[in-house]
């Protein structure tokens, strides 16, 4: 599946849910489905900076495709890395970096966090989007 499909899922997802206890309710079931980051990679280089808890992100190119593991101290944290994971994982670097985020804001995530889970949230992407970075260049 491409990113936007992943994402397109996602939204339709959502859209199942009335109000948003049932949504962070689903979040932190995503979050309980993560692929968990070995301990190894618990590491002060994968940690956002910016998060309010800790978040850590680690991916590895196999096939060309950047594959992401996360894991957070924190369920609403957990369940939003979760999402990003699952949009972003297992695709070609180009196509992340490519990629727009506009399904968080169509699922309204952006507005119903605090401000500092905000500022997280724009951390985790923008630590996704400089692996894949990273990645391009390797293959380039």
């Amino acid at each position: 599946m491409t990113i936007t499909e992943i994402q397109d899922e996602i939204i339709d997802e959502f859209s199942f849910f009335e109000d948003w206890e049932e949504r962070y309710q689903y979040m932190i079931d995503l979050g309980k489905t993560l692929p968990l980051i070995d301990p190894e990679y618990k590491t002060e280089d994968n940690i956002i900076k910016g998060c309010q808890s800790k978040v850590w992100v680690h991916a590895e190119m196999n096939d060309n495709k950047v594959i992401f593991t996360a894991d957070s101290d924190a369920i609403i944290t957990k369940g939003i890395i979760a999402i990003l994971i699952r949009a972003f994982s297992n695709q070609q670097p180009k196509a992340i970096i490519e990629s727009d985020t506009d399904f968080i804001d169509k699922i309204g995530l952006k507005e119903h966090l605090s401000p500092t889970r905000a500022n997280g949230l724009v951390s985790m992407i923008k630590k996704i989007k400089m692996y894949a970075i990273a990645y391009q260049a390797q293959l380039n």
